[in-house]
């Protein structure tokens, strides 16, 4: 959202928000390294889908009567502290308002739902994803509150007495409770949906179920991006992290749970835009003063200094506290105490057990890659305070970068399957290579993660072997391969009597450039450079 506001803001200020200026930004977006996406078959509505959601709706842009960033969209932009940021807009978001005006079919909202939300996880302490998802979604009115509580106590003392797999019990809920929710709809036999033109009932359940995972899913990340969550990703759960119960506790005692200024959008506007409401815990001097004090006692802090000045410092104190704990982390890492761990992990990833399998399947791949060999292994994922992974990378940058002294490498990996891996990572990857080339000067090389690799994949990259191509710098040696081979390398590397060194990945990478000379196509080379993989340290 970041950057995307900020290009916006750069070249569109002051413009009006139409067809014109929608498909212009698309254009520019598209050739960002920072896009993912497409955006090709109608640029303008696409546009509308990024900008008009969350950025409008969070407050961050103003499009009427003119393209601009908002006080609060140039504080997200600005401010080191984003999270204090967003969160504040988060809990401002309301339903209805006057961006969002309630059809006759809607459900009759009456709520701040992030606000909600959080009150409903420090309620519970904790929340499976299911019972967000199920009931959580259905929390449309804050007045009914206890009655949403009741429902999850309900379904906790149901799945505590069921006989029936977790799965099929859940599966069963959730159809009668959509079947209550959309009675009205089923009833009337109005079952046809927006995406298909199968009316029957299933079909129907089964697209109301779908869309209900994906808001609970952007619920979750939304939540993460305050720092305010931990997420078990082996649970699929959410709860508030414990050091930040005091913080959650005061906005929620002190803001106002009604919505408001609903038929005023010029006062509603006003309202969102200002970044300075609503008033926080980190706002209240005293409060922040103790909790500076509580968590960094060390610390001699000049009582006469500002709110903001005691913020930096706070925030100062936690990214060296964070940038400690991974460095811990990293020496457990190399001295292999996490090797079990780490194994697990992958397993998990392979096994489809995790809650957002493409974020630990980046953090893991790069404790992986750590403990692999020697060299400054850099992750560009986002950590939350703890040093817990919270989100992947940005989009302009590669997903780990390793730095061996005369040459480096990306590794790059993904979830992605099918024809789709192809179209959302071979270009990308590509550009990361020839980035990384440009920056240092050094031979450089790219390690292509993913479940399973691609057809397209394994041809494209196959080709980019033989193709001095000037835009990437060269040659480009990316050598794709399935996660359980990249398991197996890791293996030999705990079970080889002597600690590997870069030399031999350097090595591995050079022996793909004579495979795929002295290959017939792609499939010769790809069997090959997997044999090596096999074998790389031999």
């Amino acid at each position: 959202m970041i950057p995307e506001i900020d290009l916006l803001n750069t070249h569109f200020a002051g413009r009006k928000w139409n067809t014109e200026t929608q498909t212009a930004f698309m254009q520019l977006l598209r050739e960002e390294n920072f896009f993912n996406g497409e955006g090709v078959n109608d640029p303008a509505f696409s546009a509308r889908d990024r900008i008009n959601r969350a950025p409008k709706a969070l407050g961050f842009v103003a499009l009427s009567p003119v393209i601009g960033l908002t006080p609060a969209g140039k504080a997200l932009i600005q401010s080191k502290r984003k999270e204090e940021i967003f969160l504040r807009q988060l809990l401002k978001f309301q339903l209805p308002s006057p961006y969002h005006k309630p059809t006759d079919k809607a459900a009759a909202f009456w709520l701040k739902p992030s606000l909600e939300i959080f009150r409903l996880i420090r309620h519970f302490g904790s929340l499976k994803f299911d019972e967000l998802m199920i009931f959580g979604m259905q929390l449309v009115d804050y007045r009914l509150f206890d009655h949403i509580v009741s429902k999850i106590e309900q379904f906790r003392t149901a799945k505590a007495q069921t006989e029936q797999n977790y799965k099929s019990f859940r599966n069963e809920y959730l159809t009668t409770e959509l079947k209550t929710i959309y009675s009205e709809e089923i009833t009337s036999g109005i079952t046809k949906t927006r995406e298909s033109n199968d009316v029957s009932l299933a079909k129907f359940l089964q697209t109301k179920a779908s869309n209900m995972r994906d808001y609970t899913d952007a619920l979750f990340r939304y939540l993460r991006a305050t720092g305010l969550v931990n997420i078990s990703h082996v649970g699929k759960s959410i709860s508030i992290a414990p050091e930040k119960l005091q913080e959650v506790d005061y906005f929620l005692a002190h803001t106002d749970r009604e919505p408001c200024f609903v038929d005023d959008e010029k006062a509603y506007s006003h309202y969102l835009a200002n970044p300075a409401i609503p008033q926080l815990f980190t706002d209240n001097k005293d409060l922040l003063l103790a909790k500076i004090q509580s968590e960094f006692s060390y610390i001699k802090v000049d009582r006469t200094s500002s709110i903001t000045e005691l913020k930096d410092i706070l925030y100062d104190e936690i990214s060296r506290r964070k940038e400690a704990i991974i460095n811990e982390q990293i020496i457990e890492i190399k001295d292999y105490h996490l090797y079990d761990n780490i194994h697990a992990t992958f397993n998990q990833i392979m096994d489809k057990s995790l809650y957002d399998a493409p974020l630990i399947l980046e953090w893991n791949t790069w404790r992986a890659m750590t403990m692999l060999d020697g060299g400054q292994v850099t992750a560009n994922l986002k950590y939350d305070d703890f040093g817990n992974p919270m989100s992947t990378a940005q989009g302009n940058v590669a997903d780990i970068v390793c730095d061996y002294g005369d040459f480096g490498l990306t590794v790059e990996v993904t979830m992605q399957m099918g024809q789709r891996q192809y179209e959302m990572e071979g270009e990308p990857v590509t550009r990361h290579l020839a980035k990384l080339k440009k920056e240092t000067g050094k031979p450089s090389y790219c390690l292509f993660i993913a479940p399973q690799i691609n057809e397209a994949c394994i041809a494209h990259f196959y080709a980019l072997h033989k193709m001095n191509i000037s835009y990437y710098g060269g040659v480009s040696t990316i050598v794709p391969l399935p996660l359980n081979i990249f398991q197996k390398m890791i293996e030999d590397s705990y079970k080889a009597a002597y600690t590997p060194q870069p030399q031999q990945i350097k090595q591995f990478f050079e022996r793909s450039n004579e495979i795929a000379a002295a290959s017939a196509d792609e499939r010769a080379w790809y069997q090959g450079i997997t044999n090596e993989a096999l074998n790389w340290l031999r």
